[in-house]
């Protein structure tokens, strides 16, 4: 017999209710790990102890292991336990980029999101920074000025750019948030650089990023939350002026 795992007893998955089956194992997997406090690389029970303890076949626990990696909460391989795993970006990145797809949101949407977070980002930044963090977001904004002939590459390090910053404000949730809008800026970024249509006002562009590092490098966050609202105006209306909403 299988000795009780604790977090998963008799009753963790209620068959006679109207939950589905799969999502009953999915949140029996998910209470196991927060009733034993496990973090990020611990091992879980193997889905035959889980199946005892739930009685429900390995099966239906195997797809729920497989759901919750495809959702980054456990990391599954051939050979080995299956682990608790660190949240990515990349999942959230493609629910965003679904629901701009799919007309439940729009790319104005986002941006306003956008706007709102990284105001906060930058704030916090300008004052958990590490000089090496401060003079790497910096080395990104002179690496676009570097580039500035080569869109495809500052697009990249505009990226890294605004990614440095959520790192760099020490809440991991604003890291994910900002980490996931990389996809829907692969998208947009193109447009909105080709829709400033002169070098000078691209320039704007790199300029403005130079203004939050600075603020963020001399820990000025009313500087660098000015900064970023000054940038997401400018953003916005390129957008605007080559037609998306």
């Amino acid at each position: 017999m299988i000795e009780t795992i604790r977090g998963v007893g008799e009753g963790a998955v209620d068959k006679s209710s109207g939950e589905g089956l799969l999502s009953g194992v999915m949140n029996a997997v998910t209470n196991y790990i927060r009733d034993n406090s496990l973090q990020v690389g611990d091992e879980l029970p193997s889905e035959g102890a889980f199946a005892e303890q739930t009685g429900v076949s390995r099966s239906i626990v195997r797809e729920a292991y497989r759901s919750l990696s495809a959702l980054t909460l456990i990391d599954i391989g051939n050979g080995r336990r299956a682990r608790v795993a660190a949240p990515r970006a990349d999942v959230l990145a493609m629910i965003t980029d679904h629901a701009v797809h799919t007309d439940q949101a729009t790319i104005q949407q986002i941006f306003d999101v956008r706007r709102t977070i990284e105001r906060r980002t930058v704030v916090l930044a300008a004052l958990r920074r590490t000089d090496k963090e401060a003079a790497d977001i910096i080395g990104l904004v002179d690496a676009m000025q570097r580039d500035f002939f080569d869109p495809q590459k500052v697009m990249e390090h505009d990226i890294a750019f605004h990614e440095a910053i959520g790192i760099a404000s020490r809440n991991p949730m604003f890291a994910l948030i900002v980490g996931s809008f990389h996809v829907l800026t692969r998208h947009t970024w193109p447009i909105g650089w080709a829709s400033r249509g002169s070098n000078e006002t691209r320039q704007e562009s790199i300029d403005g990023h130079m203004a939050i590092a600075r603020a963020i490098a001399n820990g000025d966050p009313a500087r660098g939350e000015q900064a970023v609202v000054d940038h997401f105006d400018l953003t916005v209306k390129a957008l605007l002026a080559a037609g998306v909403y």
